[in-house]
């Protein structure tokens, strides 16, 4: 299937590495031009470098706070000016999580809370904030959401509160920006292979006494499939999101975490 993305650009915010960098592969792959923003800018200078080379897209790095409003607005006007015109944003900038259990009520932190939802959540709302006008004026564009199993499920309170918010803000997005062209999705991505994925077995594996291959599995038999996902499954969602051929999607959410057992969404 011809996604239709060859011309069209894209921002994808936390885009060095991990779902991030997976997901302006395969933008840049489909024959998207790519900016792709983070807060570390020597990190994005050489995921620039390496998906120019592999993709022979225009990839283009820009540094950027999405917990700050100047920064997001620099970036975005910079970003215009780079490509040209704005069709697509993926939002995937957050903070990291899953290294370390998550705190019980008595060790969440105002500093926690606030930073926590500023970048996610507040970020997100920045990001589309200052690329809708751009879109609007091409009377097209795709706002995709990277959010996270954790928004259907307990055990970490800020993280489901964070992913709950973002699912209310895509489908407020998508109510309002719909009648411009610009669909507005959510993307639930659950544990995921990236680079971080060795060390946080290798760190479950110490911590639970038992072998890598044991720790691996573990992570395996959180979903229905059996296997870890990987970034690039969640990239693959995201590119068909992305194009012109997901007209018929806007405002829902799509959990790409390999299935959950037993529970039913409807």
């Amino acid at each position: 299937m011809d996604l239709e993305l060859s011309g069209k650009t894209a921002i994808v915010t936390g885009g060095s590495r991990g779902i991030g960098k997976a997901i302006a592969r395969e933008l840049a792959l489909e024959g998207a031009d790519v900016v792709i923003s983070a807060r570390n800018l020597e990190s994005l200078e050489a995921t620039a470098r390496e998906l120019s080379q592999e993709t022979g897209s225009k990839i283009v790095p820009i540094q950027v706070d999405t917990g700050n409003d100047e920064s997001v607005r620099y970036m975005i006007q910079a970003a215009a000016s780079a490509l040209g015109h704005l069709d697509i944003l993926v939002n995937c900038a957050a903070q990291p999580g899953g290294g370390t259990p998550p705190p019980p009520l008595s060790g969440i932190t105002d500093e926690h809370f606030w930073s926590d939802m500023n970048i996610k959540v507040m970020g997100y709302l920045r990001c589309a904030r200052e690329t809708a006008p751009y879109m609007i004026q091409n009377g097209w564009g795709r706002i995709i959401n990277i959010s996270g199993l954790a928004a259907r499920q307990s055990g970490n309170t800020i993280g489901s509160m964070r992913n709950v918010a973002l699912v209310a803000m895509t489908k407020n997005l998508a109510d309002e920006l719909g009648p411009n062209g610009i669909n507005v999705t959510v993307v639930h991505p659950g544990a995921t292979r990236t680079e971080r994925t060795f060390s946080s077995i290798e760190s479950q594996s110490q911590r639970l006494g038992i072998t890598m291959e044991e720790a691996e599995q573990r992570m395996a038999d959180g979903n229905t499939v059996k296997q870890i996902i990987d970034a690039r499954d969640i990239a693959y969602v995201v590119a068909f999101l992305a194009s012109p051929r997901s007209i018929a999607i806007n405002g829902d959410v799509i959990a790409a975490g390999g299935g959950t057992a037993r529970s039913i969404y409807y």
